[in-house]
């Protein structure tokens, strides 16, 4: 070889391509303690907004169903007035005194405004006399055998029973064929 003044001498060198294998980078120890807590979480957030979300079912369901019954209080409260009203009309008008004989129709006017008051909440009187005896409706407070009346009829209505709405908020009392 010659010197070329100014210039090296050209080498040429082969260089080996070594193909590598790739290398899964290094886990940090605590890298599969956090991915399983990870996971735990994730999985306590979903368990957290599912209860979350039946929470707020719930709470919207009762917040109707107290809306829907917001009177009953007044007219449990309402019913034994009702009742007393109902037994001084059952009194005898004939023999009375002029003077009582007005009371009395006074009675009637408030009973039927509060009758006609209570129909527009949706408080119905429960149907049962002479009709087969309904433990859902009715409370049998006395039971009495009578030849022409089939057994589980109802004979007499002690006290009426209401609903009101779809609900039974009193249970009529009464007397039961044996």
């Amino acid at each position: 070889m010659e010197k070329v003044e100014g210039k090296e001498p050209k080498v040429k060198q082969k260089v080996k391509e070594v193909k590598k294998k790739p290398v899964p980078p290094k886990k940090h120890p605590r890298e599969d303690k956090l991915q399983k807590e990870n996971l735990a979480l994730n999985e306590k957030i979903l368990r957290l907004s599912a209860e979350m979300k039946n929470m707020q079912r719930r709470s919207s369901e009762e917040l109707t169903r107290a809306y829907k019954y917001s009177g009953e209080e007044l007219i449990l409260k309402l019913l034994p007035i009702v009742d007393n009203f109902e037994r001084a009309i059952a009194q005898d008008d004939s023999n009375l005194t002029d003077e009582l004989s007005k009371f009395l129709e006074g009675f009637k006017m408030i009973y039927g405004n509060l009758k006609s008051i209570l129909e527009s909440m949706e408080v119905k009187e429960i149907e049962c006399l002479k009709k087969e005896f309904d433990p859902n409706t009715m409370e049998a407070v006395l039971t009495a055998h009578e030849d022409d009346v089939m057994p589980g009829v109802v004979l007499d209505v002690l006290q009426k029973g209401y609903t009101y709405k779809d609900k039974v908020i009193r249970h009529a009392m009464v007397r039961v064929s044996e």
